[in-house]
């Protein structure tokens, strides 16, 4: 059975939410589904196993850390 988890990071403007999108994209095809709405990225990740899931969350929230911090969208 997969388990289907959904993180969305909310920005000031769709612009910065398209940013990030196109700096994370390289990193998750295959892991990751996400896309932007509005402001926001949306991003879903799928597997069976829970630590896959946690260490992807984690992966991700890292990633998106580093793209606010080098592209000043905060």
């Amino acid at each position: 059975m997969n388990i289907k988890t959904k993180i969305t990071f909310t920005y000031k403007t769709p612009e910065y939410a398209q940013v990030t999108y196109n700096s994370l994209y390289p990193d998750n095809d295959g892991f990751i589904e996400a896309r932007v709405c509005d402001n926001m990225l949306i991003c879903y990740i799928e597997n069976e196993n829970i630590g896959t899931i946690l260490n992807s969350i984690e992966d991700l929230i890292h990633c998106e850390k580093v793209v606010e911090m080098t592209s000043e969208i905060v």
